[in-house]
């Protein structure tokens, strides 16, 4: 049997997978990630034995195989809109949202994983804006609303690489209480870690250079060997009906879902929260 039918066959369980449970919207490289889980399904191993996992196939042999199967897909996303020319200040498209205090909002690093929270509804769930880091800066309406809510907090859900800690350094920097930002606003990182990826059995990268700036106060010294090794792990290698339930989790504030849909919640009810989206405190 070669390689090709191989893929195809793995494609279209990786799909109904990606989608489940109530055919969530995904990234391609969401999908990527949940074909590597079907063709080596060694994530399903105990989490009590940490480990992560090397991609078994190439990127590009997956999108060779996913370009003739794209318009076949329902749940998969288009790719992210490119950032937008020129200097813009990050703003809601909902004008009125400048009246009020705002408590929360969201930072991606990530502008395809942006795309994919909005599309499965996860800003009306949580009543929090969704913005794309290269988006930065914030309009100062925003910004305003953030001081008017008092005691708010900007989330950034950022891979475990030197990029995501890099976009949290500079979040932070911008807009929590030792930058220049607003008054009385936190900024907490909702990123994964080294630690959690292990536990979920994650696949990983490798980069060039390892992570050379501060790190978290948190992480332990494995943790730190790891990044400094130059392994990754992108957000979008967690199953996206886990991702959906664990952001909306930490957005309201660790509490599990409710029973009711509205929508989004009876798509992942059966998921269990994993609990892995910030910083270890110590």
């Amino acid at each position: 049997m070669t390689l090709r039918p191989l893929l195809d066959g793995a494609l279209t369980v990786a799909a109904g997978r990606a989608g489940a449970p109530g055919g969530l919207r995904y990234t391609e490289r969401q999908l990527y990630y949940e074909l590597c889980r079907v063709l080596q399904p060694l994530h399903a191993g105990p989490r009590r034995v940490p480990y992560t996992l090397a991609p078994p196939v190439r990127y590009a042999r997956f999108a060779a195989a996913l370009a003739a199967r794209r318009d076949g897909l329902p749940g998969l996303l288009p790719p992210a809109a490119p950032r937008p020319a020129g200097p813009r200040a990050a703003v809601a498209e909902e004008p009125d949202l400048y009246d009020y205090g705002l408590p929360r909002l969201l930072v991606c690093q990530s502008r395809e994983i942006t795309a994919m929270l909005i599309a499965n509804d996860l800003h009306l769930e949580a009543a929090c804006p969704i913005l794309p880091a290269d988006e930065l800066p914030l309009d100062e309406r925003l910004v305003g609303a953030l001081e008017r809510a008092g005691g708010a907090v900007v989330h950034v859900l950022h891979d475990a690489s030197p990029a995501g800690l890099a976009c949290f350094e500079q979040v932070g920097a911008a807009y929590g209480p030792t930058g220049a930002g607003p008054t009385g606003v936190r900024v907490r990182s909702m990123g994964l870690v080294p630690r959690h990826a292990g536990t979920l059995h994650l696949t990983s990268g490798r980069g060039p250079h390892g992570h050379r700036g501060p790190l978290p106060a948190g992480l332990r010294p494995e943790e730190r060997a790891w990044l400094g090794s130059g392994r990754t792990v992108e957000l979008a290698a967690v199953a996206p009906a886990r991702l959906l339930h664990t952001v909306i989790r930490q957005l309201r504030g660790g509490g599990t879902a409710g029973p009711r849909r509205a929508p989004l919640h009876r798509r992942v009810r059966t998921v269990r929260g994993s609990g892995f989206l910030s910083w270890p405190a110590g």
